[in-house]
């Protein structure tokens, strides 16, 4: 993060925090007891992973020991219904991820509110999406793709890790910003799509960089964009979707730590000022770069400003792209 970003979130922190009362003295001795970070997914994915390495930074900062506890199933939505019912005491958190928040309750009825059942901590790391496809298209950037896709109405096809996915999504609002049909191909996850389009069943995934990144530096794939704002030091030559005719088109995955509404707000200032250290942290900063991933460490204004925007956007997405809870 620039320090210019720093210095902003460091600004944004000290008035939130005076708002809220800010001291952790308010609740001295808190917390008292292992805090449990539930998370929506099974282990070893992104997600997860974001979870452990914020756990084991809050376990360092408040001298407790803090778990992370898989709650599968229904998107994500157990897991999320489950933590809107704990008790607001600080002691179970929720690594929320951009599905639960901002995807899934447009697509079918939840037990939960995204605005009203949690109060947010912070954004702890993003991601982004890259338009990969296989070598034998015939398009070389998106503007190509564009023009094959509108030679060739509702005939091509493209993959996704399912139904109402990021990935689904993401390839939605592209359509929709380039006024484009293609016809969608829904897999059981992530692999499953990846290796179709390896083997040339399907030409194109919009997948997150980290999913595609090591078949494009093997040469057995070619991305002709990425959702980021900039070019990503992952893949400098390739152009961000956004400068090849679409300004604005910026999409990414995140993940973020919210709690139970209700929970006192000096016990959110103990959090957010134990986890925003992290991103200023070279250790913890070179792990998520490794998974390809940007560690933010937000405020929790800025969560809850980004939340706004992206419920409005993936709403639209939704829409869209007419998918439904299965």
């Amino acid at each position: 993060m620039s320090a210019a970003r720093h210095a902003a979130t460091t600004t944004v922190a000290v008035a939130i925090l005076a708002a809220i009362g800010g001291a952790p003295a308010a609740h001295a001795g808190w917390p008292d007891k292992p805090i449990r970070i539930v998370v929506p997914f099974a282990p070893g994915g992104s997600t997860d992973s974001v979870a452990r390495l914020s756990a084991e930074w809050l376990a360092r900062s408040l001298g407790q020991p803090v778990t992370v506890e898989n709650r599968t199933g229904a998107s994500g939505t157990i897991a999320a219904e489950f933590v809107a019912q704990a008790p607001p005491d600080g002691h179970t958190l929720f690594m929320a991820s951009l599905a639960q928040m901002s995807i899934v309750p447009h697509m079918g009825k939840v037990r939960y509110d995204p605005f009203k059942s949690f109060v947010p901590i912070s954004v702890i790391s993003t991601s982004f999406f890259a338009l990969a496809v296989h070598p034998s298209l015939p398009a070389k950037n998106v503007q190509q793709l564009v023009a094959l896709a509108k030679a060739r109405p509702g005939q091509l096809v493209y993959g996704s890790s399912g139904n109402g996915s990021a990935a689904h999504l993401t390839m939605a609002l592209f359509l929709q910003r380039a006024g484009l049909k293609m016809v969608h191909v829904p897999y059981k996850g992530v692999a499953p799509a990846i290796a179709d389009l390896m083997g040339g069943h399907v030409p194109m995934v919009f997948g997150s960089v980290s999913e595609v990144l090591r078949y494009y530096k093997g040469g057995k794939l070619r991305v002709l964009g990425v959702s980021s704002e900039k070019r990503l030091d992952q893949m400098p030559d390739v152009p961000t979707v956004a400068e090849q005719g679409f300004p604005g088109y910026v999409v990414s995955t995140w993940n973020g730590l919210v709690a139970p509404a209700g929970t006192p707000k000096e016990l959110l200032s103990v959090l957010y000022n134990a986890i925003r250290p992290a991103c200023r942290d070279a250790g913890f900063n070179a792990k998520f770069d490794a998974m390809d991933a940007n560690a933010w460490c937000s405020t929790p204004q800025e969560f809850a400003d980004m939340l706004r925007v992206e419920w409005t956007k993936w709403g639209d997405a939704v829409k869209f792209a007419g998918a439904t809870l299965e």
